[in-house]
């Protein structure tokens, strides 16, 4: 059978910046046939994520991530719907995921690799489990519970960089839901931090391109700062982080102004930040989403919950075509999206 699929065509550098063109789509094939266990399935939506940027690199720097290689096909969050089945789990018109689906049009995939998903969770948004009720989802709200330490009733302040972006819209949303009183994002334009506050209910947002982050932050954070969910690091970092109160928490969901850089995960700190860190006994250990997957189910429920319910408003931008997703990933880690980055193939 003749597929489409792309692969990785060449690497950035570790302190390259990414290009549409490190990817390539090319024509491939798979058997006619499948085995025992194997299902063929259809692939309609492809993740797109800020962490791939490490995959490009031969060496990931990190002991969960396995680096692409050149020339073969690459994956990450997928959904599909089943063409034919010899797992006993799963029949023809299935839909199901997986956290590696290759990036192309036709897979044979082992049974066992795949989740069933039910469409009615998510009011049929399919695109929704790689996004909101996926593994974004579940980095917003399991690392505010793990390692936000919200105290309902109390007159904390969460400040989410990245706040338009796919974790960071919802964990602004999620702490509201958990119980912490006021939200301050931090975005790229105009546009983003008026749909923060007008549509994802953010109290206030900032536009670090325009306005100077430390001084909104003391005029919109009077109080200081007692959350961080922080998923850019560097400068803005470091402003939110000096702004931050005795026994604060930094929750560390990415840092994608370093993504560039060849640097250890987490970046340390610049001295003088580290210094006020230290010595206001701030938290910022490594969270991996990963390491909490025994609440994995309870939590997704908790996600579909709260989009039927319509407390947990979700953004995508879609990308049709397996073509240019290369393009899309340039435009994601050039901050160009607002929400999820997902490529459809379902046309």
């Amino acid at each position: 059978m003749i597929i489409q699929r792309v692969v990785l065509n060449s690497r950035p550098g570790k302190n390259g910046v990414p290009v549409a063109e490190n990817f390539r789509l090319e024509q491939s094939t798979i058997a006619d046939t499948i085995q025992a266990g194997q299902v063929l399935v259809r692939t309609l939506y492809l993740s797109v994520d800020p962490y791939m940027r490490c995959r490009m690199n031969e060496d990931t720097g990190s002991d969960y991530l396995l680096p692409w290689k050149l020339s073969e096909v690459a994956d990450g969050g997928g959904i599909g719907v089943v063409e034919e089945s010899k797992y006993n789990k799963l029949v023809k018109g299935d839909f199901v995921t997986s956290f590696t689906w290759p990036w192309q049009t036709v897979a044979i995939l082992d049974g066992n690799s795949l989740q069933k998903l039910v469409p009615q969770l998510v009011n049929g948004h399919l695109s929704y489990f790689l996004g909101a009720a996926g593994i974004t989802g579940l980095t917003a709200l399991l690392g505010i519970k793990e390692k936000g330490h919200i105290a309902a009733g109390t007159n904390q302040t969460m400040v989410v960089s990245g706040a338009a972006g796919a974790c960071g819209s919802l964990a602004g949303q999620i702490g509201h839901l958990e119980g912490c009183p006021r939200v301050v994002g931090i975005a790229g334009t105009d546009e983003k931090c008026s749909i923060l506050v007008k549509e994802m209910g953010f109290d206030a947002a900032i536009n670090y391109k325009k306005e100077n982050v430390a001084q909104q932050l003391r005029e919109l954070c009077p109080g200081g700062v007692d959350i961080y969910f922080d998923n850019v690091g560097g400068d803005i970092s470091n402003a939110v982080i000096s702004q931050m109160n005795q026994n604060s928490h930094i929750i560390l969901s990415g840092q994608i102004s370093q993504y560039n850089k060849d640097v250890p995960y987490p970046p340390p700190l610049p001295p003088d930040i580290e210094n006020i860190r230290q010595e206001r006994n701030i938290t910022r250990d490594r969270f991996l989403v990963l390491n909490y997957m025994d609440k994995y189910e309870a939590s997704v429920l908790q996600l579909c919950q709260w989009i039927q319910e319509g407390k947990l408003k979700v953004r995508e931008t879609v990308v049709e075509g397996l073509a240019n997703i290369g393009a899309a990933f340039q435009a994601m880690m050039n901050g160009g999206n607002i929400g999820k980055q997902i490529v459809s193939l379902s046309k």
